[in-house]
Parts: structure tokens; C-alpha cells; sequence
């Protein structure tokens, strides 16, 4: 088979400051992703009863007004809690909700009961790495919330598809070693995607757990997004510069969302410790050479080398 075609402990901040303002962020549905928190099954418990009782009230509720998309594996709850500290911004009941995706079949309703009521001058948004890669999603999004901006955070797709599997083995998902799991990767996921569009009820567990390859072609994803929304509702960032640069990188998310640049009073990562296991440095070569086309594609796409071909 060709080559090509085969490989298809946080700690909260403690506070911000802006011209005098001060708070404290809030714990996202994923503090467990940190480290920290309740179980995730009883935090998920709870946020579907908060969901129900808040449901004879939906009509009141805010729509969001902007979306993170993805990447998985790429800083999103990192970036959703760094937004949600902002005294404008009012986070929904759980950071996924996966409305666009998974439970589109639920209702506008339903979706609605994930967010604060509406009010002036204060927006809400919820954070979805699945969104990105689903084939249905930005059609949907466009057809409920066609004014929503757009943030997609996208992180070198060598380490990312990497990441992917070490949280997909650590938590029993796969049970193949990396390079098996890339090797089975075209088989894995053959037809899933046309079988989402044909039966929109449908869900593929495979598409969404082992695409850890066809995650990391971004140019497709954007594109996809880019037939439904205008290019200037979606703001594009590079998780490497969400590391390294993490307060600039927040300004400038606040920035395309316009609201009032703030500077939080730390920047942690919110994510899932992973386990010490270490991808073989042939894997990395490989998996290199199979994205270099399509990172390409990105930079051209973006108007910036993301210098993951470097």
C-alpha cells in the first residue's frame, strides 16, 4: 500500500489585572485534563443536570458568539481558560459540548441550556477540538450561528498526532502501539467520513479517537470552514506561539474578538499529564515528510510558515 495513502497538573491562575480589574477564572469542565477536580464521570453527571434544570429557560439564553475549533491536542483548554478569566466573556456550563458534532440531535434548545442568559456587553463561547475535523460542523455552524467568530489552534502535526495517541492510550482507547496504530490509521477510518455526511445522526468513534494522522492536515479543514464563514471570522493561532508567547497570544485572540486587551497574572497549561513513553525518532522523520506537503498548503492558506518543515 502506498506510503502516502497509509498514513491518511495545572495550577488555576490566581488573578488579572486590566486597568484595575481583577479575577479569578474559572475551573473549566476539564480541570480534571489538569489534574485536578472531580471524576470525570461525575463532573459530566453534574453538567447534565445543570443543562436539564437550566432547559425551561433556553429561550434566554445566549447563542455563543465565538467558537474555538480545534486543534485537539493543540492548547484548547489552555486557550478557553485564559478567555474565560475576562470579565466580558461568560463561560458556558462545560468547555465541550459538542452540539456540531455528537449531539447536534438535541436541539437548539438543549444547546442553548449550556449558556449563561443573554446580557449586553458580555459574550460567551465554548471550545470543541472536535469541531474542526467533523465534516458536518461548519456547515452547521453556519446555518445556527453564521455571525459567530472563529478561533482554530493549531499545533505541529507530528507532536500533535503524537499527543493524540498517548492520551488515547493512557485513557484504554487504543490498544496499538503509535506506529501500528499510523500503519492501520487508512483502514481504521475508511468510509467513516462519507458515513457521517450520508447519515447525519450517525457518530464513528474510529474518526474521532484514531485519526491521528488526518487531524493534522489543516489545510482540508480550513477550507472547509472557509466555504461557510468569511475569512475574517476566523482567526487562525499556532499553539507554539500559545506556549512560548502566551500572553501575547491572548491579546491577540482579544483583539480579533474585540474586547479590552487584559493580561492575566500567570499563564499555565491546562492539559493531561502523559505518559513517558517517547515517539521513535524514524516515526517522527516519517510522519514529517508526510505532512510537509500539506504544512505547505497551510502556510500559503495562513500567509505565514508555521516552520514545522524546518
Amino acid at each position: 500500500m502506498d506510503e502516502a495513502n497509509t498514513w491518511a497538573g495545572a495550577v488555576p491562575v490566581e488573578g488579572l489585572t486590566t486597568d484595575g480589574i481583577s479575577a479569578t477564572p474559572p475551573v473549566s469542565s476539564d480541570a480534571s485534563e489538569a489534574g485536578r477536580g472531580v471524576p470525570r464521570a461525575l463532573r459530566r453527571s453534574l453538567s447534565a443536570v445543570r443543562v436539564e434544570v437550566r432547559r425551561p429557560t433556553a429561550r434566554f439564553r445566549a447563542l455563543p458568539d465565538f467558537l474555538i475549533l480545534g486543534a485537539q491536542r493543540s492548547g484548547t483548554t489552555s486557550l478557553y481558560q485564559y478567555l474565560a478569566a475576562h470579565p466580558a466573556i461568560a463561560p458556558p456550563v462545560r468547555k465541550e459540548i459538542q452540539y456540531l458534532t455528537l449531539r447536534h440531535r438535541r436541539g437548539i434548545g438543549w444547546y442553548r441550556a449550556h449558556f449563561p442568559r443573554a446580557r449586553p456587553g458580555r459574550v460567551t463561547f465554548e471550545a470543541t477540538p472536535y469541531y474542526l475535523f467533523h465534516p458536518l460542523a461548519p456547515a452547521r455552524a453556519a446555518a445556527g450561528l453564521p455571525d459567530a467568530k472563529l478561533i482554530a489552534l493549531l499545533r505541529n502535526p507530528v507532536t500533535r498526532a503524537f499527543s493524540h495517541w498517548q492520551h488515547n492510550a493512557q485513557r484504554g482507547l487504543d490498544s496499538l502501539a503509535f506506529e501500528d496504530a499510523l500503519d492501520a490509521e487508512t483502514d481504521r477510518l475508511a468510509g467513516e467520513a462519507e458515513r457521517l455526511v450520508a447519515d447525519p445522526s450517525s457518530r464513528s468513534d474510529a474518526h474521532r479517537l484514531w485519526s491521528y494522522a488526518a487531524r493534522g492536515r489543516y489545510a482540508d479543514q480550513l477550507e472547509r470552514w472557509l466555504a461557510c464563514y468569511p475569512r475574517d471570522q476566523l482567526l487562525i493561532l499556532l499553539s507554539e506561539d500559545l506556549y512560548e508567547r502566551p500572553a501575547a497570544t491572548h491579546a491577540r485572540a482579544l483583539e480579533f474578538l474585540g474586547l479590552p486587551t487584559l493580561t492575566l497574572a500567570s499563564y499555565p497549561r491546562y492539559t493531561r499529564r502523559t505518559s513517558d513513553v517517547t515517539m521513535a525518532a524514524s516515526t517522527g522523520r516519517r510522519l514529517a515528510d508526510h505532512f510537509r506537503a500539506d504544512n505547505e498548503r497551510l502556510a500559503g492558506l495562513i500567509g505565514r510558515d508555521p516552520g514545522w518543515n524546518d
